[in-house]
């Protein structure tokens, strides 16, 4: 058996290795999310329906479609399905006030806003870092960030 196969650590080549910070390592790039609230996209081409609504899909608030017809539904958008065409693609969304689950093709929208508050705006792990050491420099105890409600 050898002295390796035994436990044995070789420590002038363990000291060899330059020391790398664990820290370091573990940070991952964020995402940087776009202020849409109160956004209201042009929807003139193809490609702008498809893009305002990629966004109103990654947006954590609720969002108001008009159909072509002129009704206006308002709620949360949850999937997205894309397809080769408009009328292939469709979203589907909680309205605000009813349980059902709504399908929408892209093809029947004629416009998007993004009325509903961001409910994750400024809800990032160094904001609630700051709002804990502010209370803790305060001389606060028993230091409990809890969630804000939703409405």
């Amino acid at each position: 058996m050898t002295g390796k196969a035994s436990g044995h650590i070789d420590h002038e080549a363990a000291q060899a290795v330059p020391h790398v910070n664990p820290d370091s390592l573990e940070v991952a790039p964020g995402t940087a999310h776009e202020q849409l609230e109160g956004w209201i996209p042009q929807l003139a081409s193809d490609e702008e329906i498809r893009v305002a609504l990629e966004k109103a899909f990654d947006y954590r608030g609720d969002v108001t479609i008009t159909r072509k017809d002129g009704t206006k539904i308002e709620g949360y958008l949850f999937d997205r399905r894309t397809g080769p065409t408009l009328k292939d693609s469709l979203v589907r969304l909680y309205p605000k006030n009813s349980t059902e689950k709504l399908s929408i093709t892209y093809a029947d929208i004629a416009a998007l806003a993004f009325t509903g508050r961001d409910t994750a705006a400024g809800k990032s792990w160094e904001a609630w870092m700051k709002k804990y050491a502010a209370k803790k420099a305060a001389g606060e105890t028993n230091i409990a960030l809890l969630p804000e409600p939703l409405d």
